[in-house]
């Protein structure tokens, strides 16, 4: 509690005794203000100064950013442990963007023409894999007095705009409030999938380029696994990853992974287009409630320029956490199982920041924020408040289970408990980018495996003997389907990522495969002859070959033909 903070408002930030520790107001009582400091409280005491900045919690948006590792509130790791070591000593103040850094500046718009907010002045080569946009800041408006080509850090002045309100010195960076959503011209619906590569998730439960996902499950189930695949592999232009409140050995595969992965479209390492933001549970907890907010504006600052941004968050439910153990520390009136009664509006708002939006400016350019959260609720208890608070609010439900996992099934997302509410839009979208039988094939892949779940009842009781020829051939198909199209393997580089052309070509290859079994059955082939064909193992490796063996993919479905034409004329000759 700090007393005499007349006219401070609201999550300023402030600084907290001789070492000026990092805080936060998050309470105002008349002159008196509630302070959460961001970092080890040890050895505050009463009558200690409070610095205030009269400023709220806001990052710096330039170029530097990509590649770059933060924590919370933005401060860089890799400079931070320059100075202080192995582990962040307290007070230290660390400038998110390297100040003495030269970009080189390319100018695309001229001195005299007129200019609005969210207008690109120019780019800079950031990384080989991205050109930063220099964006004319919101509720900037006017003509370009000067504007020059050379080399600048990030604050110094690159552009001079004047107009109605006075003079606007233009740097590379711009800093943003974390807490407050940046503008967008307009709000657009979600057309194109964003193509992760895993064959469960795109085949049957797609997420869209500006969509929202969750992905909730118990411990060991592989939430953070999904998540380091769809980060590695989704079709982002950028990725902002936020690992929040995680393990420190998580998120140290995280860091040693990443700038070894190489981008399957350029062949460059992944790190050159990547965002890292690592909280882990023993950093304040203060600064992982900001993380998420830290992380999910530097994302939309990528999509103002046009580019399409996936966000993983990992997990909300260490965020939501911390907002407990603030709320706790307010004395606030608690919510179901002690969190506070705000968490709902709270997980809301932060996954309604995603979209595919309109930029602003007048080069009509659109970019796209997708939202991707994993939740850790409680043993798997999808009842959590967490849980329910997000499933309210996402559209695209990925449920995993730990006893999939432990069949060592990856990814262990269950086919009959997740959904997809962009399932119609993306049907659209597959059958015009890859095939039009595609959403048709998904749809019967699933009827057989709801059909399987039926008969698992009867084979456990009276054993699958007991079963129809029939649906003895679902049983078969079914177990294909999960074995060799749903199940895929990280590990694996021809198997760790499939592009939707393969995965349909890998659908349709079982369908058929199920559709010519079923009518040699009606040609009175005994199941037993269908049971073991040779083919069978041909199929079960497909999913291993290479992308550029499409071909080959397609040769399967002739291959079952012919074992099925030699069973046909056996019998005939019996």
């Amino acid at each position: 509690m700090a007393s005499g903070m007349d006219g401070a408002r609201m999550y300023d930030v402030v600084r907290v005794g001789e070492e000026r520790l990092v805080g936060e107001i998050i309470e105002l009582k008349e002159d008196t203000a509630s302070i959460q400091v961001y970092e080890d409280t040890a050895g505050i005491s009463t009558r200690m100064k409070v610095y205030r900045t009269d400023l709220p919690l806001s990052v710096e948006l330039g170029p530097g950013l990509v590649g770059s590792i933060f924590d919370g509130i933005q401060r860089p790791l890799d400079r931070i442990r320059e100075i202080s070591g192995d582990y962040i000593a307290r007070g230290i103040d660390v400038e998110a963007l390297d100040k003495s850094k030269k970009w080189h500046f390319l100018p695309g718009r001229k001195a005299g023409e007129e200019v609005e907010n969210g207008d690109i002045i120019g780019t800079v080569n950031e990384t080989t894999l991205v050109e930063h946009r220099i964006m004319v800041p919101p509720g900037v408006n006017g003509t370009l007095a000067e504007i020059k080509e050379g080399d600048y850090t990030v604050d110094e002045t690159v552009a001079v705009i004047r107009g109605e309100k006075g003079e606007h010195r233009m740097k590379l960076k711009q800093v943003w409030p974390v807490r407050i959503p940046r503008p967008m011209g307009r709000k657009l619906p979600p057309e194109k999938m964003l193509v992760t590569g895993q064959r469960v998730i795109d085949t049957l439960f797609p997420v869209a380029k500006g969509g929202t996902a969750c992905i909730p499950g118990p411990f060991g189930s592989g939430k953070t696994v999904v998540q380091h695949q769809l980060a590695k592999w989704a079709d982002a232009e950028i990725i902002v990853y936020v690992g929040c409140g995680e393990r420190g050995n998580e998120m140290t595969d995280v860091l040693q992974e990443f700038p070894e992965l190489k981008d399957p479209r350029t062949g460059e390492p992944l790190m050159k287009r990547t965002v890292l933001i690592a909280n882990t549970s023993n950093m304040p907890v203060a600064a992982r409630e900001a993380s998420v907010y830290t992380g999910i504006t530097i994302a939309e600052y990528f999509r103002d320029m046009g580019y399409a941004v996936a966000l993983m968050a990992d997990s909300t439910s260490r965020w939501a956490e911390a907002m407990r153990e603030i709320s706790g520390r307010m004395e606030e009136m608690p919510g179901e199982e002690g969190y506070p009664a705000y968490l709902s509006s709270k997980v809301a708002a932060f996954y309604e920041r995603a979209g595919r939006a309109r930029c602003m400016g007048r080069d009509n350019r659109e970019g796209t924020l997708s939202v991707i959260g994993a939740v850790s609720p409680a043993g798997g208890d999808l009842s959590d408040p967490v849980v329910q608070a997000t499933l309210r609010v996402v559209k695209v439900f990925w449920s995993l289970e730990d006893k999939l996992a432990f069949q060592r099934h990856f990814p262990a997302i269950s086919w009959l408990r997740s959904y997809s509410l962009y399932d119609r839009d993306m049907d659209e979208y597959l059958g015009e980018e890859v095939d039009s039988r595609y959403p048709k094939l998904k749809k019967r892949a699933m009827a057989l495996l709801e059909k399987e779940d039926e008969l698992e009842e009867i084979v456990r009781l009276v054993g699958i003997e007991a079963l129809s020829a029939p649906d003895r051939l679902v049983m078969k198909t079914a177990r294909m389907i999960r074995q060799d199209f749903l199940h895929q393997n990280a590990f694996n580089d021809e198997d760790t990522y499939t592009s939707i052309a393969k995965q349909f070509l890998l659908l349709d290859c079982l369908m058929k495969y199920h559709d010519r079994l079923k009518a040699a059955l009606e040609d009175d082939i005994p199941f037993s002859d269908l049971e073991n064909l040779n083919v069978d193992e041909v199929i079960a490796r497909a999913k291993y070959l290479p992308e550029t063996e499409h071909d080959a993919i397609i040769d399967i479905s002739r291959r079952v033909d012919e074992e099925v034409t030699v069973l046909k004329g056996a019998d005939h000759e019996a």
